[in-house]
């Protein structure tokens, strides 16, 4: 059994809850706010981020890609990761894209919470250059239904779309059905899914002043 310590906006965390129901693994949902003092993710990660995975026995497993090895590693069925290197190569580099994109729009995120006369444009329009190239690549290499890669639903799938979830929530002013139409019935078979259906993020309060 686990714990899996979560915030309910993070698409990291989703990436592991969305692969624990899929190769279906017991664990306890334990859901907090790592920006508040005292948190668990403070002990239990040294770089205080979530998600983090916590074994019965053993020591806490941190950043959602190395868990996501582990969860491959310890529970092999039903596989999420290609058997072919290539395949898996593959597969990380839709990992890598989604989490890029997600990055920059945390970074967007914390900058527009500054006092809007301390923001950076150039900054923001940094990350959003991020955002928009990343999901131009998503566009351009993924097929035109899922799976991303192989013939079954894995990591590519699970990241991707972890990734453009996270962007209905927190940047829905960048509408990426317009401009990445392709994309859309892709979204639209993993949510979906029942794993994509009970994960579906949420904002949550930091503080009585801050949601994010």
């Amino acid at each position: 059994m686990y714990r899996l310590l979560s915030a309910t906006p993070s698409p990291y965390a989703r990436k592991v809850r969305v692969a624990l129901l899929e190769k279906g693994v017991p664990f306890e949902l334990v859901t907090e706010i790592p920006w508040h003092d005292g948190a668990l993710t403070e002990t239990l990660n040294p770089l205080q981020k979530l998600p983090v995975l916590i074994p019965d026995e053993g020591e806490p497993v941190y950043e959602s890609s190395l868990i996501l090895e582990v969860l491959e590693l310890c529970h092999p069925d039903p596989p999420l990761f290609p058997i072919d290197p290539v395949a898996r190569l593959q597969a990380r580099r839709f990992e890598v894209l989604g989490d890029g994109i997600c990055d920059a729009v945390v970074l967007i995120l914390l900058e527009r919470m500054r006092a809007a006369d301390k923001q950076s444009a150039p900054w923001l329009a940094r990350q959003m250059r991020k955002v928009q190239g990343g999901l131009a690549e998503l566009a351009r290499l993924a097929p035109p239904r899922p799976p991303l890669v192989g013939d079954r639903f894995g990591l590519a799938d699970i990241a991707v779309g972890c990734t453009l979830g996270y962007l209905g929530l927190r940047l829905p002013e960048l509408d990426w059905q317009a401009t990445h139409p392709a994309l859309v019935p892709l979204h639209e078979a993993w949510e979906a899914r029942p794993s994509f259906a009970e994960t579906v993020p949420v904002r949550q309060p930091i503080d009585a002043a801050v949601v994010i």
